[in-house]
């Protein structure tokens, strides 16, 4: 059952906040004391210590072993386009339940973002952090590789114009998502 940091009474907080400075101990690096926690009430600085300590503390694991019994996929070969529709929309609410979002995704078909949760991130080696609150975003493009994606249908104005100025190139005209999708969110 997980501790809902914020009905603590003030007493309460400042208890935890020892027991937690005491615990993150052996982890202390430049990270922790990059934040002054000074100027933070004690409620906040605890979820940040409990953030950080939740962190240090989990394992890391392919994102399929993540799921009890592990996640595994249908070869997308097998599966007829309705199918791997309906595996497509089972398997992003199954990684929404362990707090994974999918970003920019719209470009790819639905084979295309099957394939790519298959074969990029399940077995990707994640931190498994159990923290409400605590999402990973999976971002289902790559900014600098797939440039020319990116800059049509995901970068903004102002992204697009500073692309421009740093490259001195015009960006490919803007176009709408070819693929729609309605995908969990916070």
């Amino acid at each position: 059952m997980e501790l809902d940091l914020n009905k603590l009474d003030d007493v309460d907080q400042i208890v935890l906040n020892a027991r937690l400075r005491d615990e993150i101990e052996p982890f202390m690096d430049e990270s922790v004391t990059l934040v002054n926690t000074a100027h933070m009430p004690t409620a906040m600085e605890n979820e940040f210590l409990a953030s950080m300590l939740a962190w240090e503390r989990a394992p890391v694991l392919p994102i399929r072993q993540w799921f009890q019994p592990e996640l595994k996929l249908q070869d997308p070969a097998t599966l007829g386009d309705e199918a791997l529709h309906q595996q497509l929309h089972q398997v992003i609410g199954r990684l929404f339940e362990k707090n994974i979002l999918l970003t920019n995704t719209e470009h790819l078909n639905d084979r295309e973002l099957y394939c790519l949760i298959l074969r990029d991130i399940l077995p990707a080696q994640e931190k498994q952090i159990s923290l409400s609150g605590n999402y990973l975003h999976w971002q289902c493009i790559d900014p600098v590789f797939d440039e020319q994606i990116w800059l049509t249908y995901y970068a903004n104005d102002h992204e697009r114009y500073d692309w421009s100025v740093e490259s001195g190139m015009t960006p490919p005209p803007k176009k709408a998502a070819r693929f729609h999708r309605q995908l969990p969110d916070v």
